[in-house]
């Protein structure tokens, strides 16, 4: 019984494990937590119209979803309800196995595998207990409950009884949907008459089937009972009933439901926070949508595309355009933006009228290059700073061996403070599995030239590193040497993880960390999801080499956050593929009228034009369609462009100047205009 359901779970046939049921039933065999887990697990799948077989979970967390995309139909466990011919066990035994299968994609870090059944180590060996069908984003929706896609739904083209599979999910027809959630709550009520202790896999499956049905009263009844039963919810746990609130639009319902999680010390994550704006937007609840925009600072800093999408809905709704404040205290609003730390101020929309959206990037400036406003780097709370630090030391000092770290500890306060940190063994590794000295040298050199004060920065390495094989070469032995005599290096005894050791040395001295390693090993896991990632961003420097030498990515600058001027203006990023923060989308969000008088503003008067900004770089905003020459008799000549190519090659220049501090622009328009054979006229 026990492997056939396993083998039932691995290949998502809902139909061969209801017919294990109705043969235990019959052959009265007394059926444990661990079996109806499964059961129902495949029946509330089913009713939603999607299961997930073994094997076949994505690498980001989602909600339900349903494809409606078209893809090659396959038929399988293709049959008739209560026909076809079974052999009684209902095997291939041609595939069975025991193989430990585990969904990794589970909410909050945690593992949705065998530790959701009856917790058993020979149980845990044969089943997976796969989640509530994270998959892809494409379509978006909570727990199976479909929002409006452009495709629509194609579940109503399966014939009655048929099974299809897309994507590594079954999608069922209407008639097996019926039929799941039938026999399921058959099953729920066989559980609970031979009193099987529930679990929370149990209930959440009972929940989804509610779902399926509408029914979010008893999907949140489900989770209610949790409690009482000494079940702690989990994250999936709220899904069903979030998802059917929203759904109906009850956004009272919605936020009570989030309220129960909070109470509970469950945390929404993007989907989930998605799901309460959306029902937010389509009721038009203004001061629901600001609240939840400021959860997504929180939660989630920068924003899927689909949940971009979303935002922009509402700022083209009419809704949108009515709900602000006429009036307001600057200085209040000043005030909350600094208690806060910066870019926020949460003091509620700001003006009224239409909104516009455009899609923008940030320069290297940290100006948005659609509306040249400078965006905030957000400070990092010292206390906050000085309580990471001493997490990784104590988490540092319980896995070395022979008080290591403390040494390295004492080191530090001896040999530092430093400006910043290399991960020497990141660098000299970087495109090639052999250790490169030179590499490590190179960047140090390079990162020293960014640095205020010039001084070496601190290489930490481990000490199989720095000795043995080609390490005792002549060049690379005066490479060691060098950085030993500068106090700049630090190397980490045998059986040590040098990760902590220059994690720990840059978070000490709040300074740079040059490293691509994004620290997502479960080592790192540990330190938690709130703090870590924005300290990253702050101090973390990528690097790459060209042939000039090495290339340094620095920090953004800007905290890569959604924000909220003083002026009730946002800019909201985007997730991106790219690990360039130039190439990076945000949303620039503000009043018409506002970017209306802004625009206005850039095409005043020459006698009244102030510098203006285009594309993140400052330009003279004077005429451009003739350039003036004075000839020798003192009189002035006026001559049109020249092509288009050799402007843009002045501007380059320019503007490539312009960024640069603390030196005069004056040589490079005059190169400019020896290349081009003109004068250039500007206005400062």
């Amino acid at each position: 019984m026990r492997i056939g359901l396993d083998m039932c779970s691995k290949r998502g046939d809902v139909m061969g494990a209801i017919k294990f049921y109705d043969l235990a039933q019959r052959e009265e065999i007394k059926l444990e937590q661990y079996h109806y887990t499964v059961l129902l697990y495949l029946c509330s799948s089913a009713a939603v119209g999607v299961v997930r077989p073994a094997k076949s979970g994505s690498g980001s967390r989602t909600l339900d979803t349903l494809d409606s995309s078209a893809s090659e139909e396959t038929r399988v466990n293709s049959m008739e309800l209560g026909s076809g011919n079974w052999d009684g066990r209902g095997l291939n035994t041609s595939t069975l196995d025991t193989e430990q299968l585990v969904d990794t994609n589970g909410s909050n870090g945690e593992k949705m595998g065998f530790d959701d059944l009856d917790g058993t180590s020979d149980e845990k060996e044969n089943l997976a207990w796969f989640s509530n069908g994270f998959v892809k984003r494409n379509s978006r929706l909570l727990d199976g409950l479909n929002y409006p896609t452009k495709g629509g739904d194609d579940s109503s083209n399966l014939k009655d009884g048929s099974i299809k599979q897309e994507d590594n999910r079954i999608r069922v027809s209407e008639e097996v949907k019926k039929y799941a959630l039938q026999r399921g709550f058959e099953i729920y009520e066989k559980m609970c008459l031979d009193n099987v202790p529930m679990n929370e896999a149990a209930l959440t499956s009972v929940a989804r089937m509610a779902m399926s049905m509408g029914d979010g009263d008893m999907a949140f009844d489900m989770v209610k009972q949790m409690k009482s039963l000494g079940i702690n919810p989990r994250l999936r746990s709220y899904g069903p009933a979030l998802s059917a609130f929203c759904h109906s639009g009850d956004i009272d319902k919605a936020f009570a439901v989030e309220k129960h999680m909070l109470d509970h010390g469950v945390y929404p994550e993007e989907p989930e926070l998605e799901a309460l704006l959306r029902v937010s937007v389509g009721v038009g609840k203004g001061d629901k949508v600001y609240y939840m925009l400021h959860k997504l600072r929180t939660s989630v800093r920068r924003v899927s595309p689909s949940t971009a999408d979303l935002i922009m809905n509402w700022f083209h709704s009419k809704e949108a355009a009515r709900v602000g404040k006429i009036k307001w205290d600057p200085r209040l609003i000043r005030e909350a933006i600094e208690n806060g730390g910066g870019g926020w101020h949460g003091q509620g929309w700001l003006g009224k009228g239409k909104w516009s959206v455009l899609r923008t990037t940030i320069g290297a400036d940290g100006l948005c290059k659609c509306c040249g406003e400078k965006l905030a780097t957000i400070d990092l709370d010292p206390v906050e700073t000085e309580n990471f630090a001493e997490s990784v030391a104590s988490i540092a000092i319980k896995r070395e061996k022979n008080s290591s770290f403390q040494k390295f500890q004492k080191w530090l306060d001896y040999y530092g403070p430093f400006e910043a940190v290399v991960d020497g063994a990141n660098v000299g590794l970087f495109s090639q599995k052999k250790f490169i000295p030179s590499k490590v040298n190179a960047v140090v050199n390079g990162i020293r030239q960014k640095l205020p004060s010039k001084r070496w920065p601190l290489i930490v390495l481990h000490n199989r590193r720095i000795s043995g094989g080609k390490m005792d070469e002549r060049v690379n032995r005066a490479l060691i040497e060098k950085w030993q005599n500068a106090d700049a290096l630090y190397a980490t005894p045998t059986g040590s993880n040098d990760d902590w050791y220059w994690l720990y040395a840059a978070i000490k001295f709040k300074c740079l960390l040059v490293t691509n390693d994004e620290m997502r090993d479960h080592i790192f896991q540990l330190l938690g999801n709130d703090f870590f990632p924005r300290w990253k961003e702050r101090h973390q420097v990528h690097f790459s080499f060209s042939d000039a030498g090495p290339v340094f990515h620095m920090p953004p600058p800007c905290s890569v956050v959604i924000q909220e001027s003083e002026e009730g203006h946002w800019h909201i990023p985007v997730v991106s593929e790219h690990d360039c923060e130039a190439e990076r989308t945000w949303l620039c969000i503000m009043r018409s009228k506002s970017r209306l008088e802004r625009n206005d503003s850039a095409t005043r008067p020459e006698d009244a034009q102030p510098l203006c900004r285009d594309n993140g770089n400052a330009r003279s905003a004077t005429r451009t369609g003739v350039e003036s020459q004075p000839l020798k008799n003192g009189k002035q000549k006026y001559t049109k462009h020249q092509p288009r190519e050799f402007f843009e090659n002045i501007k380059d220049i320019l503007s490539g100047s312009m960024i640069s501090d603390c030196h005069s622009i004056v040589p490079d328009i005059a190169t400019a205009e020896k290349i081009g054979g003109c004068v250039i006229d500007f206005q400062i």
